[in-house]
């Protein structure tokens, strides 16, 4: 079973149908026991950083989610609450990613939206993808280059676009509306032992 969580940010319907149109099974749950027992978990996002953290706090999934073992891929917002610090609400994180979520600077058009592709891509997230292909970007904060950044996206500045630490993944694009690459990326992490 795959379990999307569900924490009051936004998007968790398109990454459901996008998994079940791959064909998998889906829970979408806030129960930490149902994320622990679950073969791989998806943390999707659209929302703000603080009011995100605060209701993860109030489940205690903020105790529960670094220590998880199983596949896990965080989402847009998902990816940023992975890392330590977010300026959005001067956020605590959940630290998994040793990287600060900062604000775009308004040297050009704030959110970052719209279709980009990626450099220096190095994940098994990315089989079958090419330099040429794009992703669907949304959003006014970015997670630092660092250590674990698996792919650059260059947007007034350059950012990680992906990042891995061991069973731990994220996108700042978002893969369900990225179309036939978002699908690849989201099938090549579901196939992930």
């Amino acid at each position: 079973m795959i379990a999307i969580i569900d924490y009051v940010a936004g998007n968790v319907k398109s990454v459901e149908n996008a998994v079940r149109k791959l064909g998998y099974e889906i829970l979408i749950t806030s129960n930490p026991k149902e994320i622990k027992n679950a073969e791989k978990v998806i943390f999707p996002g659209v929302g703000e950083a603080s009011t995100a953290m605060n209701y993860l706090k109030s489940l205690k999934l903020e105790e529960l989610i670094p220590t998880l073992k199983q596949p896990f891929l965080g989402i847009c917002l998902g990816q940023q609450l992975l890392c330590d610090f977010s300026e959005e609400g001067n956020t605590k994180c959940l630290g998994i990613f040793d990287l600060k979520v900062k604000q775009f600077p308004a040297t050009d058009i704030v959110p970052h939206m719209g279709w980009n592709n990626l450099q220096k891509m190095k994940s098994p997230l990315f089989n079958g993808i090419s330099d040429d292909d794009n992703f669907y970007f949304v959003h006014s904060y970015y997670c630092e280059i660092g250590e674990n950044t698996t792919s650059e996206c260059d947007y007034i500045l350059p950012f990680s676009a992906t990042l891995q630490k061991d069973n731990f993944y994220g996108t700042q694009f978002h893969t369900e509306k990225s179309g036939d690459v978002g699908s690849k990326i989201l099938e090549n992490f579901l196939k992930l032992k």
